[in-house]
């Protein structure tokens, strides 16, 4: 009742002042300064609001402590002191201090339990207002790296301090029909995606519902890695820090359209590791795919409803999607581009949900800001704490070296954080990460310390823009020298693509001259497949083989002897130059072909599969009856699909098919059976090979 008494009389006494003499109100605007340490200063910044009952309030930052939105009490403001303290902070840290004549600076002392020490402090533009007119020219050097990297559209958001500085759209989203790129423009953000999925297993962690450093058997128990030892150990946490000893194996996924979730992360148990786990930095898709997938499994919902309900919807982030085909229906979306020879040619989507807790969201500017806003308010959306700050700045902490020091000294050493690539750039500490997918290239940068937030959304292929605009943002926002990053860029590039012409100019030179292949064209067609990888598929049409795989198809021009390689599919590049070798058993059939999947593992050997009639219990059943051998009669009898044989009185032992009337004796597989047929297609006898021997079976009546 008492301070309600003080402000009414307050409001009077303020009512009643003649105008001559009001002064600037002292609660309004922004402010730096510095405690003085007795080694050093603590740099602090915060801002002053009059509230509607006139009140004070205000906000702080403490960078080197962490503290990005402090909350400030018992803020008292008159026209020549200023008095306030830190909520929530032990020892109760509060400044007491004097304006100068102008009201433009103060000082005073801070103090904390017993700490008695001095600070000073100064008004000026609010860091956003600072940003504003640092970006000024921002859109001139926008427009000319687009035009110098001949990326077709993009969009960039830049928030600092919580406010929105910068946001627009730059060229064109559809290239054909002319049509601008906006800030509210659908991009594929790539694997920007990835910290969605982090962020959605930190707040399980808070709930108490997941631990990073469990193994993952403790949530999934059927999960395999090939190594039995790793199975056991790895956990959530090495899943999505790239440290899983596991290798990309990335054209498992890619296009891949039949597979669920589930099957995809079950064949990971088949794929072969290069490094045990924790070892090194090997970036992978299908761990993020996994922790997806173990997110929608504790949710009990998938990995998309988990982050539409935990982040999206709470953000406003409508418009944000996780396949191409709804971007597609969007009417402000983005078609996708490449650039190949100099020239601009349009990509298809790709449509990548299968794996998309890896790279599969779309999404605008505008609402992307949203997103790195949420980050920069310590994961606070409003009054709600949506994640512990303590868990998100967890996410920027490196756990797996990238690379160490570097020949340019104004980027620090690259590590990964949880979802997270974190370095320093001159100096100012930063987590940020690319997305690239067909067509289409993204960047989202934070900056914790300094409260600054940067997305940049590019409808080019593996576009070098992203990071050079965000570059070329920061130094304007910091101050200092700017460095042209862009002129360096594409000196480098100009190089690059020299040499890569010249070396693809070249590549027949590690071709042996006149080898042709082993067989004709016709013995390599059919059906391959691998435990981990699935079924590849090769078939003669015309006079030129075609290989298939996961619905990506090339033809094939013969190198050297059983060697093919792969030539452009201008619909989809992916196998061009890819070899694909093949092996012929010691009976002179084609049983193999072996493909380098991924370069850090040996080749996968897609071993030939048996006709599919082989497993037909009615097309079986010819094969039955009885044949009289050297001194013994065999039999040959069905069980379900399962061809047997049984030698005089031993056991039965199967038949494994392998094509046309062959078969191997699958306990030993050294001897293979070929049923003999005569003109009118019946079973007459069966011929056994083996190293050293042949032998005839006539069929008894």
């Amino acid at each position: 009742m008492r301070l309600a008494t003080l402000r009414s009389v307050a409001s009077i006494l303020l009512a009643a002042a003649p105008a001559a003499a009001q002064t600037p109100d002292r609660c309004a605007g922004h402010w730096t300064g510095a405690i003085e340490l007795p080694t050093a200063k603590l740099a602090f910044e915060l801002d002053f609001t009059r509230q509607a009952d006139r009140s004070c309030a205000g906000r702080i930052a403490i960078p080197q402590q962490g503290m990005t939105n402090g909350t400030l009490k018992d803020v008292m403001v008159t026209a020549d002191s200023v008095r306030f303290t830190i909520a929530d902070v032990p020892g109760a840290p509060t400044f007491r201090g004097t304006f100068t004549a102008d009201g433009r600076s103060a000082k005073g002392a801070f103090t904390q339990g017993g700490s008695l020490l001095a600070f000073a402090m100064t008004a000026g533009p609010s860091p956003a207002e600072a940003a504003r007119a640092a970006l000024a020219g921002f859109d001139a050097f926008i427009d000319s790296a687009r035009t110098a990297w001949k990326v077709v559209g993009l969009s960039v958001g830049i928030v600092v301090n919580g406010e929105t500085v910068y946001l627009k759209g730059h060229g064109l989203r559809n290239l054909e029909k002319n049509l601008p790129a906006t800030p509210q423009t659908l991009f594929a953000i790539g694997s920007s995606s990835k910290a969605f999925t982090t962020f959605a297993m930190g707040a399980l962690v808070d709930q108490g519902r997941l631990q990073w450093d469990a193994p993952v058997r403790t949530y999934l128990p059927w999960f395999r890695m090939r190594d039995d030892a790793v199975t056991l150990r790895i956990t959530p946490r090495d899943l999505v820090t790239h440290r899983s000893g596991l290798p990309r194996h990335d054209l498992l996924w890619y296009n891949n359209a039949t597979m669920s979730r589930e099957e995809l992360v079950r064949r990971i148990a088949w794929l072969p590791l290069n490094k045990d786990l924790r070892e090194t930095y090997q970036y992978n898709n299908l761990m993020f795919l996994t922790a997806g997938y173990l997110v929608g499994s504790i949710n009990g919902t998938s990995w998309e409803t988990g982050l539409r309900q935990l982040v999206l919807d709470p953000l406003g982030m409508k418009r944000t999607n996780f396949s191409v085909t709804q971007s597609a229906a969007d009417p402000d979306h983005s078609l996708g581009y490449r650039v190949r020879r100099d020239s601009i040619q349009g990509m298809p989507f790709r449509d990548i949900s299968l794996v998309g807790p890896a790279g599969a969201i779309n999404s605008s500017a505008e609402e992307m800001l949203k997103w790195v806003g949420l980050h920069l308010a310590n994961g606070k959306l409003g009054d709600k704490q949506v994640i512990q700050s303590a868990t998100l700045r967890d996410m920027y902490r490196p756990y797996t070296p990238i690379a160490g020091l570097g020949q340019d000294a104004e980027l620090g050493p690259t590590s990964y954080g949880l979802g997270w690539v974190v370095d320093t750039y001159r100096g100012r500490y930063r987590a940020q990460h690319g997305g690239n997918i067909d067509g289409f290239s993204a960047l989202v940068t934070l900056l914790p310390r300094d409260n600054i937030g940067i997305v940049v959304l590019a409808n080019q292929n593996g576009a070098a823009i992203t990071e050079l605009i965000a570059r070329h943002a920061m130094d304007r926002l910091f101050g200092g020298a700017r460095r042209d990053w862009n002129a360096e860029a594409l000196a480098r590039s100009r190089v690059a693509q020299q040499s890569a012409v010249q070396a693809e100019q070249r590549k027949g030179e590690a071709r042996v001259p006149n080898a042709p292949p082993a067989h004709p064209l016709t013995a390599y067609a059919g059906v391959y497949a691998d435990s981990g990888y699935g079924p590849m598929t090769f078939a003669l049409e015309r006079d030129t083989l075609i290989v298939t795989y996961n619905g990506i198809r090339a033809k094939l021009q013969p190198w050297h002897y059983e060697t093919f390689s792969g030539l452009r599919n201008p619909d989809d590049p992916t196998f061009e130059n890819l070899q694909f070798t093949f092996r012929t058993s010691a009976v002179g059939r084609v049983d193999a072909a072996l493909v380098t999947m991924d370069a850090n593992v040996p080749a996968v050997v897609f071993l030939r599969q048996p006709d599919p009639q082989l497993k037909d219990p009615a097309y079986l059943a010819r094969f039955v009856g009885r044949y009289q051998g050297p001194g013994v009669v065999t039999s040959v009898s069905v069980r379900g699909n399962v061809l047997l044989w049984t030698q005089g009185a031993g056991a039965p032992v199967e038949l494994e098919p392998e094509h046309g009337a062959r078969f191997v004796i699958k306990a030993n597989r050294s001897i293979t059976l070929e049923f003999k047929t005569d003109a009118a297609g019946k079973v007459t006898g069966v011929r056994s090979m083996q190293p050293g021997a042949v032998l005839d079976w006539p069929r008894l009546p």
